[in-house]
């Protein structure tokens, strides 16, 4: 109601407003026909509205090009560059059946080449009407441009198919975390575990899965997995802190010597996308495999991967506590991805070692703007027994 009366003129207190900055760009696309030839990055996208019957398709830069692949959103851009950059990114469609990837038609199986490739593909695609749309926004999914229905496609260059991912697509065997586990045992990155599994390429029963979903799942997948292996490490003997901010998102994660637990308070501050007056929440699990949906969505998931990932390379489980402080720089929702990659930075920085909980909390609140009297509170870890380290007698 607010960006109503607003119309553009800063009321809200944000440094952009994300209304204005959807018209610039969507403005700022070049004309797109009935035909659209480039590289895909590779990127694939399946909708989750008319389930079980969903579109899919892939997607192709609107300037089309088979000499320079779209870039992909990454923390060196600013906020302005990545939705620049995805702007261009147009939506292909076509209505498919979820079960269809058990015996895949033409068009389906050229767009799951594309999803099992690790470089980008060149694909042509004809479109029943030239695409029409605004820029799309999304808490999970990363921002896109118009959509268009499509009326035929082929690829015009040879996907380039790890061996690994042939092996495990091919293999109607496996049940499906089993098969992400070996692709991530063997590099795979999560990008590509969740398009295989958005297109159906993975385990016994084989299902397009929305890309909202299959992002998250693969994340989840993945922490299982790891968590699996790092309750079987011993404890960190003190605390350590780690740091870090990209896209107006604030990490700071504490690492206690504790057995494994993992709780994420996330600050929303007042005026930052999604919360115009603020919000603080938290959700987390111990040793036992957690029961039902984060109330904290997809950025609970990406958050306790980038951890879990951090711990299971050092060989040692701790009780973890992050703090996700999203701040009003944030202002136009990017994707679950810039949580996971947040949150992977700030694990790959050298930490503070700390000798004893007051110690670690007390540099925390010099590092995040909220008072610590305002999420403190929400850390249910804060209120368990600690163990000591022998550096606090």
């Amino acid at each position: 109601m607010k960006c109503i009366t607003c119309k553009g003129r800063g009321l809200c207190g944000r440094p952009v407003c994300p209304i204005l900055r959807r018209l610039e760009e969507t403005a700022a696309l070049p004309r797109i026909g009935r035909r659209l030839e480039g590289l895909s990055p590779p990127e694939v996208f399946v909708g989750r509205h008319g389930y079980p019957l969903v579109r899919a398709g892939p997607m192709l830069p609107a300037g089309g090009s088979l000499d320079r692949p779209a870039e992909l959103p990454n923390l060196s851009m600013d906020i302005g560059e990545i939705i620049a950059a995805r702007s261009a990114m147009i939506r292909s469609e076509s209505k498919i059946a979820i079960k269809d990837a058990q015996s895949p038609g033409r068009m389906l199986e050229s767009i799951q080449q594309i999803a099992l490739s690790s470089a980008p593909v060149g694909t042509e695609v004809t479109f029943c009407r030239p695409p029409q749309g605004n820029l799309q926004f999304d808490g999970v999914l990363c921002p896109s441009g118009p959509s268009g229905e499509i009326s035929g496609m082929q690829i015009t260059t040879n996907p380039l198919i790890p061996r690994k991912v042939d092996q495990i697509a091919e293999d109607r065997d496996t049940v499906a975390v089993d098969a992400v586990g070996e692709l991530y045992s063997s590099g795979i990155g999560t990008d590509h575990i969740s398009r295989m599994l958005s297109l159906g390429l993975l385990g016994r029963k084989r299902r397009l899965v929305p890309t909202r979903w299959s992002i998250t799942a693969s994340d989840d997948m993945i922490g299982k997995l790891l968590k699996e292996k790092v309750l079987d490490c011993s404890q960190f003997s003190d605390y350590y802190l780690f740091s870090g901010e990209d896209l107006g998102n604030h990490f700071e994660i504490l690492l206690l010597p504790q057995p494994f637990r993992f709780e994420l308070v996330e600050i929303w501050m007042a005026r930052s996308v999604w919360a115009e007056e603020g919000f603080i929440g938290a959700d987390g699990e111990d040793a036992r495999p957690r029961k039902g949906y984060s109330h904290l969505a997809g950025g609970y998931y990406a958050a306790r991967l980038a951890v879990l990932e951090h711990l299971a390379k050092r060989g040692r489980q701790a009780g973890v506590l992050a703090v996700r402080e999203i701040s009003e720089s944030y202002w136009a929702p990017l994707g679950v991805w810039v949580v996971r990659e947040a949150a992977r930075a700030a694990m790959s920085a050298p930490p503070l070692r700390l000798g004893s909980l007051a110690e670690a909390l007390e540099e925390m609140e010099r590092r995040i703007r909220t008072p610590g009297s305002q999420w403190r509170k929400q850390a249910k870890l804060l209120a368990s027994p600690v163990q000591r380290s022998l550096l606090e007698f």
